[in-house]
């Protein structure tokens, strides 16, 4: 594939190379200032979308909702939590695969019914919405907006029965991968899909409960995990404690690989696994095998997901650990960069190099992933120029080979690079001096299990793609 193409095509600003975040959700149930605890939790879940933001509370009467768009920071004001009572809340924090970045499809999203008000906060896609989208126009709904998340409320308005039921009926229909938060004037519900492949985790603070995507959130607002919530259940928290009811036979457990590799903030816990040990595994699997292939001075990770795996391959290799990039914090979103020069000066803008550490050496470079390639390629140009001898490129993932479905976005195969090259062109065209992914087996391996699902380094789909 030309590289005239990849770069005009594909990627008019270097941070459109990497996967984007999915959403993140958090709920409490039963805390004073629970908008502030959803906000603490929010802000640790931050890594997961930066899109929007949004925060409903209920103080048993009524339901209240704040939303907007950007950073949480921007999204939420000062004067939106000081409109946000009760003692039961639950957030979101968006990054938008299904339905576009419209006011509208900001969440939570609620819905005033007969039966109360009802939020709903979602990580996930739907693989059916356009389907059943389809089929509840015909019958007279009308939506608000293009997000999918949107459907889950027209779904359990048709149902019959007490809420937990039209839930239940409800996520039956429903194919593709989703964490639910629902909450009402007085009731908190919490709902995984039925493969497991979006996380969701229960936790305890004081006499009240908390949902999250991420065990770092629990921490955050000092909760205490309890467990996982399972896939195909049903959690519901009330005056009568923590319910649990099934929508479903539970499928085969395939929590999504790339939360582990990528998504995830190190510090989380996933299926009672850590995500730091498992990464700096995957940089000793690489480690070994390139024992006795490679001649090289020292080892550096792209911040920030891959640092453990480069610690791992450390430690393995016996090579010294360096930090040859800064990431640089404070670096705000560039919607328009007018010229190729200023698109060219992307990743500097990004990541610094340490000069003083790369000099005259040869580097083993971490990432976690290649997506279209155009990031890594200036990565390592920007090593070789400030003075690196050699980079060696070493991903702590297989070749992401086939589009994801469930709320991660990679929507096309012709846009991953892996797809489109072999193994010799694709490191001629990143420049590197030598490449090497990890294979799934390592991936099974590193994570002392096969309940992943692979489907962009495999092609198959637990949950199917329609």
């Amino acid at each position: 594939m030309p590289e005239r193409n990849l770069i005009k095509d594909f990627y008019p600003d270097f941070s459109c190379d990497k996967l984007k975040e999915e959403c993140g959700v958090f709920g409490v149930y039963r805390q004073e200032g629970a908008a502030s605890l959803t906000y603490l939790g929010l802000h640790a879940l931050q890594h997961r979308g930066q899109e929007g933001a949004g925060i409903a509370s209920a103080d048993g009467k009524t339901l209240f909702c704040r939303k907007g768009k950007g950073l949480l920071t921007e999204a939420i004001s000062h004067e939106d939590m000081a409109s946000l009572p009760g003692i039961h809340s639950i957030g979101h924090v968006r990054y938008a695969t299904a339905g576009g970045n419209e006011a509208e499809n900001l969440q939570p999203i609620v819905a005033r019914a007969s039966f109360g008000s009802l939020a709903v906060a979602h990580n996930g896609q739907i693989v059916n919405a356009s389907e059943l989208r389809t089929a509840l126009e015909h019958q007279g709904h009308l939506f608000l907006g293009s997000s999918d998340s949107e459907i889950i409320l027209h779904l359990i308005q048709k149902q019959d029965g007490p809420l937990v039921q039209k839930i239940q009926q409800a996520c039956s229909q429903l194919r593709g991968a989703f964490a639910f938060l629902f909450l009402t004037e007085k009731s908190l519900y919490g709902v995984r899909d039925r493969n497991g492949l979006r996380p969701l985790c229960l936790g305890k603070k004081g006499d009240g409960w908390v949902l999250s995507s991420e065990t770092c959130a629990l921490d955050s607002v000092g909760a205490t995990f309890v467990r996982d919530v399972l896939p195909g259940e049903i959690v519901k928290i009330s005056s009568h404690g923590l319910e649990t009811f099934w929508y479903t036979e539970p499928g085969e457990r395939r929590t999504c690989a790339m939360e582990y590799i990528y998504f995830a903030r190190a510090d989380s816990t996933m299926d009672g696994r850590s995500i730091y040990q498992m990464r700096k595994e995957t940089g000793r699997l690489l480690a070994r095998a390139d024992a006795g292939k490679v001649e090289a001075d020292l080892v550096a990770g792209v911040p920030d997901s891959s640092l453990p795996a480069a610690m791992g391959y450390a430690e393995a290799s016996g090579l010294p650990y360096e930090l040859a990039l800064i990431k640089n914090p404070y670096v705000g979103r560039t919607f328009i960069e007018p010229t190729q020069e200023q698109r060219d000066l992307g990743v500097r803008r990004k990541l610094a190099v340490n000069r003083s550490v790369i000099q005259g050496k040869r580097l083993i470079l971490l990432d976690d992933s290649v997506v279209r390639g155009t990031t890594s390629k200036r990565i390592i140009h920007l090593l070789k120029d400030l003075g690196a001898r050699e980079v060696h490129l070493r991903i702590a993932s297989p070749e992401i080979l086939f589009p994801c479905f469930y709320g991660i976005d990679t929507p096309t195969r012709e846009e991953l690079i892996a797809a489109q090259m072999d193994m010799d062109a694709l490191c001629r065209y990143l420049g590197a001096d030598s490449l090497r992914f990890l294979h799934v087996e390592d991936l099974v391996q590193a994570y002392g299990s096969d309940s992943l699902c692979f489907a962009c380094f495999q092609g198959q789909y637990p949950a199917g793609t329609s």
